[in-house]
């Protein structure tokens, strides 16, 4: 067994190097190096970095500069232009979002007969940005367009939860300006449970008898875009009707799909 694995990825790792494209690997190393400098690079510097010649450098560089993504400063140093910016603009991250998440979410719906929403961060609250009404005509949701609460809602903490220290305190501080009843002094502490577990799921406190899971729509550096959200509300005449878990684990694998359509990554447990 151990032998067939072992033969299993070398023939793996040969066909990623048959399909590998060293030229492209170049030029997107020196694009990353210099979009992380806060100053302009010398050549030789660039070369010295990467581990590369001078030689293969200047090829590299002299093809970025003559596209506009690198500007040569002065006789030797280089620098990023605004072109990746604008390039990243022509196709805004909450257009693709959405249309990335609509056929999941109506897929998602149609499979658990339940509805769900995505939801993002704005100024101490949540926007609905998209939902899906149950399929069947007959349970809970939430309209798309409304304000949220942050602190107390699954959604709310999916996206707290999964940010940088500073992003969650400010965030935090936010939801507390307008909502100073919502203080908690475990926030914290739910907050890393959360990001652990890699989802929320909890009864509504705001809808007595709703259970609501969400998970985090990651980007790629492993922060939340977007909250994914099931609503759960159980129908006492459905003999076939879906648990809680078979409802997470459905949420998890819409979740982890969107977020690879968006280019970010499925939540990596413990991670932070």
């Amino acid at each position: 067994m151990k032998e067939d694995i072992s033969e299993t990825a070398k023939v793996a790792d040969a066909e990623r190097r048959a399909y590998s494209a060293p030229a492209l690997e170049k030029g997107l190393d020196i694009l990353e190096m210099l979009c992380r400098s806060e100053q302009p690079l010398p050549q030789k510097e660039v070369a010295q970095r990467l581990g590369r010649s001078v030689g293969e450098i200047y090829r590299m560089l002299t093809c970025l500069v003559d596209r506009g993504y690198v500007a040569q400063v002065d006789d030797s140093s280089y620098t990023v232009t605004t072109k990746l910016f604008e390039l990243s603009h022509i196709n805004p991250p909450t257009h693709r979002l959405l249309m990335e998440a609509m056929p999941i979410m109506q897929r998602l719906a149609k499979e658990l007969d339940q509805s769900c929403h995505l939801t993002v961060y704005s100024q101490g609250r949540q926007v609905v940005l998209a939902k899906i009404d149950t399929p069947s005509g007959m349970g809970f949701s939430v309209r798309a367009g409304s304000e949220l609460d942050v602190l107390i809602s699954a959604s709310g903490r999916v996206l707290l939860a999964f940010q940088d220290d500073e992003t969650r305190m400010l965030r935090i501080e936010e939801a507390l300006e307008r909502r100073p009843e919502q203080q908690n002094p475990q926030i914290h502490t739910l907050l890393d449970t959360i990001r652990t577990t890699g989802f929320e799921s909890i009864p509504s406190v705001q809808v007595r008898g709703l259970y609501a899971v969400a998970f985090p729509i990651l980007d790629t550096r492993g922060n939340a875009l977007a909250s994914l959200t099931v609503p759960y509300s159980e129908r006492m005449d459905q003999t076939q009707r879906k648990s809680i878990p078979e409802v997470t684990q459905a949420l998890g694998l819409a979740a982890r799909d969107l977020s690879q359509r968006v280019g970010g990554a499925a939540a990596t447990r413990g991670k932070r």
